[in-house]
């Protein structure tokens, strides 16, 4: 079977799930067309999405079009729900970056591209309402190729743009000016077209330029840009066409053997776990036994995707998307079959910058609610559900919609009424130098039947944790080494000060045990206690989460941008003026951003707007800020060992209650 993923990125409002509807009419999967305004989209099938007019959760749609099975993914476009776009950005074959020809690009567009561009995944555009006032097809070409790390490469041209008369043109000779731009773009990276371009520069026609633009498009290498209006219609059917046309098809083989992967967990209207996942290879079968990385698991349901939406199926094979029921214990990430594994290139984004403590309004239900929690903790691995030892309860966020979103699925889902507190910074903990710590077997003070030798060293920032070991695999069981590095992770998340500590490797220099009386656990509850060691050795500094922003104001209300942005403790890198419009660029604490997305329209009457992205973390000025723990405190040796000795196990809470 040949098959494309392909997925719908885009800013909020730039029209990516109009596209989704559109594309899903034009390729005959449905026969009305839906619409975001009257709340009868395909893709957005939740209640809430409905309601508030935007996509929270990913969706997959799939039809067939020139013999090829095409998977078409939509995911949020609001950037407090960045991680869902992570997920579904792994199983991509090639994207469509949906960029709007009046406000062209704007902060989210940087963020996917980005992404995109570390992972390899191949993207297009789709300049999106052309046929809206204001718009303009080449001022926004310009944009893409200026203010994005991207080889933009325009395969239509539009007439009478930002007008209901605009129209797209595909099926037309090449201009001079598309095939001088198709000439510099792709010769920029083949040496064999440059080569005939200098010689015999006649001979070079529209399906030798074709050949190379499929093949520099699946390597990456350049983006083809397309336009038109989802409303409308106009353009989309051309585009698709042409993506099957010159996009990476997948040839999948149902007879290998079976190889999938779990991007997407929810709950079904009886509660029961759902597990979404793409078939990459072979053929999963009903009430069939699949190995997962955590154990042998039996198939109890099988729904595939189709133009009808979920269908029951006695099997999946390779190119689907299915929906399983029967993987217990498997996460978001996992591979399924012979490759069972976690997927390491999940993690693209950074984690949740803000954290909000939240509480039953009936204190009633406060297990309820932390039930809850842990359910939708489990649809989304990037929302750090934990409690501290007083047994408060805090989430992960992204921003203040999300928040909003997950209290009204309480209400609306568990008829849980949650309060929720401001938010605050999630800060990190950054090394400020190497350490060592080193516990041996037989020592007086130490209580436990094993020797742990660990070594801490900083990394880049951005660069996230590693363990690595340098003593020899055969000295002791392979449960021992286990039960170390899920100890120096769990220790891992609660620094000097309670916070995360961030972007350093961990080594294992040194192990004993005492046969037969050493057990795993005796490596468990040890290794906090070195690992604390060598970070107290290496010495940490509290970093803040910084966000980079961009501000444009008419120039009337400069003045009062720049009282809003001195209140909340930013610092401005720039500012030009340009047609009575004033850019601001600078950095804020991420926290404040929030609050200046709703002061400025304000200010400005809605004529101002801000653009912001995660930054860097940055040291915190003053006294460092603490969070408190959730876990023992292996910096507290002696209250560290009181725990293990009443029972308590590291990772879980103190106080369970």
């Amino acid at each position: 079977m040949k098959s494309l993923n392909l997925g719908i990125l885009a800013h909020v409002d730039a029209g990516k799930t109009s596209l989704t509807e559109r594309i899903l009419f034009e390729a005959g999967a449905r026969v009305c067309l839906g619409s975001v305004d009257t709340g009868s989209t395909f893709t957005d099938s939740l209640l809430l999405e409905r309601e508030r007019g935007i996509t929270i959760k990913s969706a997959v749609a799939s039809f067939e079009l020139n013999g090829v099975l095409i998977n078409l993914l939509d995911t949020p476009g609001h950037p407090d729900f960045i991680a869902e776009v992570e997920r579904a950005l792994v199983l991509l074959d090639i994207a469509i970056i949906v960029v709007s020809a009046v406000e062209r690009v704007q902060a989210q567009t940087r963020v996917l591209v980005n992404a995109l561009e570390r992972m390899e995944i191949p993207y297009v555009f789709f300049i999106n309402k052309i046929d809206r006032k204001g718009a303009s097809f080449q001022q926004t070409l310009e944009a893409l190729g200026t203010q994005l790390k991207c080889h933009p490469l325009a395969l239509c041209d539009v007439k009478s743009a930002g007008s209901s008369m605009a129209v797209v043109e595909y099926d037309m000779p090449l201009s001079s000016w598309m095939l001088s731009q198709w000439l510099d773009v792709l010769c920029e990276h083949d040496d064999v077209l440059l080569h005939e371009y200098v010689t015999t520069p006649k001979l070079i026609n529209k399906e030798r330029l074709e050949q190379a633009l499929r093949t520099q498009l699946g390597d990456n290498l350049v983006n083809p840009v397309f336009a038109g209006s989802a409303i409308t219609g106009a353009g989309v059917a051309a585009m698709i066409e042409a993506i099957t046309y010159l996009g990476p098809i997948r040839h999948c083989n149902a007879n290998a053997p079976l190889n999938a992967s779990v991007f997407k967990i929810d709950r079904g209207w009886g509660g029961h776990k759902r597990f979404h996942l793409v078939i990459l290879a072979g053929t999963l079968h009903l009430r069939q036994t699949v190995e997962t990385p955590h154990g042998s698991c039996r198939v109890t349901g099988i729904y595939v995707s189709a133009s009808g939406g979920l269908q029951s199926a006695r099997e999946a094979t390779a190119g689907q998307i299915a929906c399983v029921i029967g993987l217990d214990g498997v996460r978001i990430g996992d591979r399924i079959g012979v490759c069972s594994a976690r997927d390491e290139g999940v993690h693209t984004f950074t984690p949740p910058a803000i954290e909000t403590h939240v509480y039953a309004a009936l204190s009633i239900q406060t297990k309820a609610l932390w039930e809850a929690l842990i359910a939708l903790a489990e649809q989304d691995p990037l929302i750090d559900l934990r409690r501290n030892t007083a047994g408060q309860m805090f989430v992960s966020l992204y921003g203040e919609v999300q928040k909003e979103i997950i209290q009204a699925i309480l209400q609306d889902e568990y008829a849980i009424q949650a309060k929720f507190e401001e938010s605050s910074a999630i800060c990190v903990e950054a090394l400020l130098g190497t350490g060592e710590g080193l516990e041996s077997l037989g020592d007086p003070s130490n209580p436990f039947l094993a020797t742990v030798g660990l070594h801490v060293t900083p990394r880049a920032p951005g660069s996230g944790q590693i363990f690595t070991r340098k003593v020899h695999a055969g000295l002791m069981p392979a449960s021992f080494y286990k039960a170390i590095e899920e100890s120096v992770i769990k220790t891992l998340g609660e620094g000097r000060h309670g916070w995360p500590v961030c972007d350093c490797e961990v080594t294992l220099t040194m192990v004993d045990y005492e046969s037969p009386s050493s057990t795993a656990a005796d490596f468990r509850h040890l290794t906090p206690l070195v690992l604390a060691a060598a970070i107290e050795q290496a010495g940490t500094t509290v970093c803040e989460p910084r966000s980079q922003f961009h501000i444009e104001v008419p120039i009337a209300q400069s003045a009062s941008i720049q009282t809003l942005l001195a209140r909340a403790g930013a610092i401005t890198t720039g500012a030009t003026i340009s047609e009575g419009t004033v850019r601001i660029k600078g950095s804020i604490v991420t926290t404040k951003i929030y609050k200046l997305q709703h002061e400025i329209p304000n200010v400005t009457s809605g004529l101002g707007f801000i653009e912001s992205e995660f930054a860097a973390y940055a040291p915190v000025p003053g006294a460092p800020p603490s969070r408190d723990r959730s876990m023992s405190n292996p910096y507290h040796r002696h209250e560290y060992l009181r725990h293990i000795r009443l029972g308590t196990r590291i990772g879980q809470p103190v106080n369970s209650a």
